[in-house]
């Protein structure tokens, strides 16, 4: 990077300042402290955090770093007494005041932008720490680089390594720029601003491509606690970017025509299909995933696509040979497995096709897998729930399907997670929760036909016979041949089977 303090120049690549275009002799120890002071300049530096950075934590004398800051100075035409560059906080450390311009340096803009990857690509830079942080101003870099971390567990996400992301750091960064240099297509900036004894922490998503914003968010928390809740706001950013970033893409590939479409882009809008969970969606998801696979046939995530959208067929009973969609889901599932093993979709597709059959304990390992590679995997965490309540454990099903909701708030499949928290109260006998909890999975987007059976069987549990009769009579309009055994061959329940049964009797299933 390089930073233009009025007629000086620091180009951090060279490890040079320059004046006029002239170097400037400068001492490699004076010149780091500055080049820290000039990166940090949006917050005070503590003497502490001079001595980490530019000595590596070694016992330095005040008086050393004193003679730093007066060479630092006297290199760009200041003084202790004017201070018009480095100003002085008595007692707490040091700020580079001036005014700084950021730029690429020479051959770095010279040089061909890096080409972006076929998947979607994502740089996240150091936040903006607004204030005085004290002992937490390290939170600026660790959160980052914990998001950097656990994003890097996305099989379908090409993510920047932190030393090069770390290396734009600026206070109003150029989102395009960043995109060229880097060759990403989104990047995620954010800034924690210290508010007495609170941390505001914002975070931007962005399209590197036409720098438009694509989602945003906001934490506020005690500042003595944030490393007690690093773990959990990084969580809520990779979870929120899981859903953000695919429906952003699904928006770039309908601007295409079908036959330029590449792998990725079909991937991105079957995706959006697939979760609407009717039939015609359905079959269009499962022609644009084919056409992933046919453009790219070693694309695991294109195969665990069919396998998705071949279990939708048979799980909700949409016309056609159930036999066959089951052995497809399992088939295009293995597939998956066999091209990347390590992706958390691949494993949770698995899992499912194995509920198909009935093997609900088994399809547990896979799910359990999925989540193991990705801890913040809403959906595996929400099919994990699904299966301990249909194994007749409510009490973790509850609380996996909470789990999964605080993960993705608005996720896709949030009518099957709220349905799965109503089940596990309705398997421990907890009926009134269980008809509240049905309700909203039954009015939720997305909600299809066995949600509606859920919210039926819920409401009759509840003693709501009416709102129980309206759920049934709008389930027997979407599909008026479903029978009861057809409900119980997609929730194969061990568990709370009888009262269940009983309920879908009175109510003509």
């Amino acid at each position: 990077m390089l930073w233009r303090i009025g007629p000086f120049e620091l180009d951090g690549e060279r490890f040079e300042l320059r004046r006029d275009g002239a170097a400037v002799a400068v001492e490699p120890q004076v010149l780091s402290v500055l080049m820290h002071l000039i990166v940090h300049r949006d917050r005070l530096v503590t003497r502490d955090e001079l001595v980490d950075s530019v000595w590596n934590g070694r016992i330095v004398s005040d008086a050393a770093i004193s003679s730093r800051i007066k060479s630092a100075r006297h290199a760009l035409g200041d003084s202790g007494e004017r201070q018009t560059m480095i100003r002085t906080v008595h007692g707490k450390g040091f700020r580079f005041v001036h005014d700084v311009e950021t730029a690429l340096p020479a051959a770095a803009a010279a040089a061909p932008a890096p080409a972006a990857p076929a998947r979607p690509s994502i740089a996240v830079l150091p936040f903006n720490l607004v204030g005085v942080a004290g002992q937490h101003g390290v939170i600026a870099e660790a959160l980052p680089h914990d998001i950097i971390t656990d994003l890097s567990r996305l099989r379908w996400l090409f993510v920047i390594a932190r030393g090069s992301s770390f290396q734009l750091r600026a206070v109003d960064p150029d989102i395009g720029q960043v995109g060229s240099v880097l060759g990403v297509n989104y990047c995620l900036t954010g800034t924690i601003e210290v508010i007495g004894a609170r941390l505001v922490i914002s975070v931007e998503l962005a399209d590197t491509r036409d720098r438009g914003v694509i989602w945003s968010d906001r934490h506020n928390v005690v500042a003595d606690e944030i490393h007690a809740v690093r773990a959990h706001i990084s969580a809520s950013v990779i979870a929120a970017l899981e859903v953000q970033i695919p429906r952003h893409e699904a928006q770039i590939a309908r601007l295409r025509a079908p036959e330029q479409l590449d792998a990725w882009s079909s991937y991105h809008l079957g995706l959006q299909h697939m979760y609407r969970f009717n039939q015609a969606d359905n079959a269009e998801a499962l022609r644009l995933f084919e056409h992933a696979v046919v453009r790219e046939p070693e694309f695991a995530r294109a195969h665990g696509g069919l396998s998705f959208c071949h279990f939708q067929t048979a799980f909700v009973g949409y016309a056609g040979d159930s036999a066959a969609a089951r052995t497809a889901a399992r088939r295009h599932a293995e597939t998956a497995l066999g091209l990347d093993s390590l992706d958390p979709f691949a494993n949770f597709t698995m899992g499912r096709s194995l509920w198909l059959t009935g093997d609900v304990e088994q399809g547990n390992v896979w799910l359990d897998q999925a989540i193991a590679l990705n801890p913040n995997y809403a959906q595996a965490i929400y099919a994990r729930a699904w299966a301990q309540t249909i194994g007749g454990n409510g009490a973790a099903g509850r609380a996996d399907a909470d789990s999964a909701m605080a993960l993705s708030p608005i996720d896709p499949l949030r009518y099957a997670m709220l349905a799965t928290r109503a089940l596990a109260h309705l398997v421990d006998g907890e009926d009134a929760e269980a008809g509240i909890w049905a309700d909203r999975a039954a009015v939720a987007p997305g909600a299809h036909v066995h949600i509606l059976v859920i919210a039926a069987v819920c409401q009759l549990r509840a003693g709501a016979a009416d709102k129980a009769q309206f759920w049934a009579t709008e389930a027997r309009r979407r599909n008026p041949a479903l029978t009861q055994a057809d409900f119980f061959r997609s929730f194969p329940f061990s568990a709370a089977r009888p009262r269940i049964a009983e309920g879908l009797t009175a109510l003509g299933f």
